[in-house]
């Protein structure tokens, strides 16, 4: 397909990769389209930026690096594992199109606020990002059928991973994809920790396709395993982060009352986010699915600043002007604490359903193949010496000490004036005497945490 190529080369420059190279003139027209170009107005990483300033990249620029990530591992294959019959189980170039497109497309579906928004409208971004790649009307779709009208079915067969090809299916997602290597370095560059850092290269050099997938040559092992433990420290200093997520509380909470007002024919024309209204009645369609941003929703906020409805207008200036919710880690046992701490919280004049929160937070750094599990993961396969496979764990005691163990983070999450004296006794409605008694009893209480 060399008439698929650009009479020269095009780079786009990036602090983590450097260059994201554009060779393909099909490429160069996905990035031009408009359902791509939506990615630079989608925070990757969603309210986080409120905790760590610098995290203000886009699902853009994450897109571009997961491309370019994939781009070098099909070149490595090319150069150093090319098959040579349909036997051998090495890499076949004329997948190189289809794995370049996934990449680059791979998180296109992803909705205002990045994870938020599929939580407060239950929507699946992968589901979107296929329904974005196959529908006739979308300009992707239209670029992606130049190549052949089955070509983006085949793409999204990437993504939903029911392509036979499993090494260009793990390339894109498995427990160590170009999706997650480029997020844990950008996001560790632009959060400006060093948790998410890994030796690239190194993981890239000892990577090798074989039959059912993608395996690491052993001598490269320790890079693996930097990768993994990398992964493990970014989800809980960064990811798992309680200011982020008090942040993601008031947001969900906000949304949640201004969904409950347009219900009760509580919101004004003016006041109306238009946009909305098809998530809100659950009839929402593809196109207005790509009406909505981060932008979109950020203008709501400002006009609902100034609505009359005092919960709305108080979770607002809460998101606006960086008030998260405050919260306590808590296991099942302590549900009775959770439980007398929500009272106190009514009993001070907030309404429970828009002013607290339970929620949780999980991730499998790693885990080994299971056949019987409801979402089996690809494990990472060791090549050996001698040509065998060896499951990463079975050779890494390090990885063995973390290997199938979730991190799962239960919060309860509250107004923060709950613990700033001076705050609460300005914003609750009660005779002071009242006022010290439930601060005091909530401050008793959150100790026992």
């Amino acid at each position: 397909m060399e008439f698929l190529n650009l009479n020269r080369e095009k780079v786009i420059r990036d602090p983590v990769h450097n260059y994201i190279h554009i060779r393909q003139k099909i490429i160069r027209n996905l990035i031009d389209t408009p359902e791509f170009q939506r990615l630079r107005r989608i925070k990757q990483l969603g309210t986080t930026s409120f905790t760590f300033p610098g995290a203000e990249h886009s699902r853009f620029t994450h897109s571009l690096g997961v491309f370019e990530i994939t781009q070098t591992i099909c070149d490595n294959f090319e150069q150093n594992y090319k098959s040579s019959s349909s036997q051998d189980g090495l890499w076949d170039d004329s997948n190189r199109l289809v794995a370049l497109c996934a990449a680059l497309l791979h998180d296109v579906g992803h909705g205002a606020f990045s994870h938020i928004f599929e939580d407060i409208f239950h929507t699946d971004h992968e589901k979107i990002t296929g329904q974005i790649i196959t529908d006739p009307t979308t300009q992707i779709n239209q670029v992606l059928s130049e190549i052949d009208p089955k070509f983006p079915a085949e793409v999204a067969s990437i993504i939903d991973h029911t392509h036979p090809n499993q090494q260009i299916v793990q390339m894109i997602s498995s427990q160590i994809d170009a999706d997650r290597m480029d997020y844990l370095l950008r996001d560790a560059y632009f959060t400006g920790t060093d948790y998410g850092l890994f030796d690239l290269t190194r993981i890239l050099r000892v990577m090798l396709p074989y039959e059912d997938g993608i395996a690491f040559l052993s001598n490269g092992m320790h890079a693996v395993e930097d990768y993994i433990v990398s992964r493990f420290q970014m989800y809980q200093q960064v990811y798992f982060h309680p200011a982020s997520r008090g942040m993601e509380a008031v947001l969900i909470l906000l949304l949640r009352r201004c969904q409950y007002l347009y219900q009760h024919e509580q919101l004004t024309k003016d006041f109306s986010p238009e946009l909305l209204i098809p998530f809100f009645e659950g009839t929402f369609t593809l196109q207005d699915y790509l009406n909505l941003d981060d932008q979109v929703i950020s203008t709501y906020l400002i006009y609902w600043r100034s609505h009359s409805d005092p919960i709305l207008c108080d979770l607002v200036n809460r998101f606006l002007d960086r008030n998260p919710l405050k919260s306590v880690q808590y296991h099942h046992s302590q549900n009775d604490l959770i439980q007398k701490l929500s009272e106190l919280i009514e009993e001070a004049g907030y309404n429970l359903k828009y002013f607290t929160l339970k929620n949780f937070s999980k991730d499998l750094p790693y885990d080994a193949y299971h056949p019987n599990a409801k979402n089996p993961q690809t494990q990472i396969e060791i090549m050996l010496p001698n040509g065998n496979l060896k499951e990463l764990s079975e050779q890494s005691p390090l990885v063995k000490a973390i290997a199938g163990k979730f991190q799962i983070d239960h919060r309860f999450f509250f107004p923060r004036e709950f613990l700033r004296r001076d705050e609460f006794m300005a914003k609750t409605n009660l005779t002071n005497s009242k006022k010290i008694a439930i601060f005091e009893e909530f401050q008793r209480i959150i100790q026992l945490f």
